[in-house]
């Protein structure tokens, strides 16, 4: 390709994202984030905004045209998830949804079973999910104890899992069951059942309480002799669940990169804006020293987040981005979310601490960071094995 070529679809590309941020902004500030009360007190959002999402085709947009995604790449992913951070509002847990769910059936599932679910997926008919964590294990994947066992033309799968996003509406469910328990990580597959809450052998249990994210439902699932069709193991053997799931945690991590982003500049705007009109001791509290030099250090963790951001994705999009770089992302992004809200909540003084004021949204809210797609600590060790 030639340089003014390259130069054009730049351009071209530039143009379409910036096209497509305004369209997602507009989504989440008029459609979602106004009702944010409504979803923290049902425990979950409506349905409906992801058949509105979809039909504005801000779903599965990197899944290709023939399964009824939008035949983009995931640098257009990056800015629906970017966007929906800034927004405040992550009661739609988009990131499972359309950034995970989709591309373990597109990468590893059969072309029928691709046909029939991912359409749905992007049309926000169906809902998705992926459950790995157990009661009794959280980022130790290959110490789960959820059977699958082969009979016949089917799977029948018992077990449990907890903090299930999208767990209370989930129509799509990729599962992570031991298909044999004697051969530990090797022996992990993954399933996918349509699930309904009249399925037998399927159970939803309660919406969990947590601290953040009130709106955005996490859930217990519980397995009881669920008999789903052998052909929805994805791929062609069984014991690659575990090496499946390794190979897309990268994307997942990138994820909480784009959206921890999302989170700093929403905190960045809404603190800049608080304390060049607040005022304390007859002049705005920009015009004291110390918050002055604390924004000044925030924006600078801004500019370099985006930078290191902006990068992994695009390294990601050229096929590019390897494990120790994606868990970098994920340890060094999260953690900045986290101090940066905190600073920027503390210049809010008692106001902060208020829910009706966004900045205490994000930092509730934010905290599941560090822990979700691996602890930190593991993002550290895994980091450590590279060096």
């Amino acid at each position: 390709m030639t340089t003014e070529h390259s130069a054009t679809h730049s351009a071209e590309l530039a143009t379409e994202l910036a096209d497509l941020t305004q369209l997602a902004r507009d989504f989440f500030t008029k459609e979602v984030a106004p009702r944010y009360e409504e979803f923290a007190a049902a425990g979950e959002p409506d349905r409906d905004l992801y058949r509105r999402a979809g039909a504005l085709g801000l779903l599965c947009m990197s899944v290709p045209e023939e399964y009824g995604g939008g035949g983009a790449t995931f640098a257009h992913e990056a800015v629906l998830f970017h966007e929906q951070a800034r927004c405040g509002d992550l009661s739609m847990q988009l990131g499972v949804h359309s950034g995970i769910v989709p591309h373990y059936v597109l990468t590893y599932a059969g072309e029928e079973q691709k046909r029939r679910w991912l359409p749905k997926l992007a049309s926000g008919e169906w809902i998705g999910a992926i459950a790995m964590t157990e009661p009794g294990t959280g980022s130790d994947l290959q110490a789960i104890s959820t059977r699958a066992i082969r009979e016949g033309d089917e799977y029948v799968i018992s077990g449990a899992k907890t903090f299930i996003s999208n767990g209370a509406t989930c129509d799509l469910l990729i599962i992570a069951a031991k298909t044999d328990p004697s051969q530990g990580a090797k022996g992990v597959s993954l399933l996918v059942a349509e699930i309904g809450d009249d399925t037998p052998g399927f159970e939803r249990g309660r919406k969990l309480k947590k601290i953040g994210q009130k709106g955005q439902d996490t859930t217990e699932l519980f397995f009881d002799g669920l008999r789903i069709p052998a052909a929805n193991l994805l791929g062609s053997v069984e014991g690659r669940g575990f090496a499946q799931l390794m190979e897309q945690l990268p994307q997942e991590r990138l994820i909480v990169g784009v959206a921890a982003l999302g989170v700093v500049e929403a905190a960045y705007e809404q603190t800049l804006a608080y304390v060049q009109q607040r005022e304390a001791f007859g002049k705005p509290l920009f015009a004291l020293q110390n918050t002055r030099f604390e924004m000044a250090e925030v924006a600078t963790t801004l500019e370099v987040m985006r930078a290191f951001v902006d990068d992994a994705v695009a390294r990601h999009v050229r096929g590019e981005l390897d494990v120790k770089r994606a868990a970098m992302v994920k340890l060094w992004c999260s953690e900045q979310q986290t101090q940066v809200v905190d600073r920027c909540l503390q210049l809010h003084g008692g106001y902060g601490y208020m829910e009706e004021y966004l900045i205490s949204r994000l930092f509730v809210d934010g905290r599941i960071a560090r822990i979700y797609a691996g602890a930190n600590e593991v993002m550290k060790d895994l980091i450590a094995r590279f060096l």
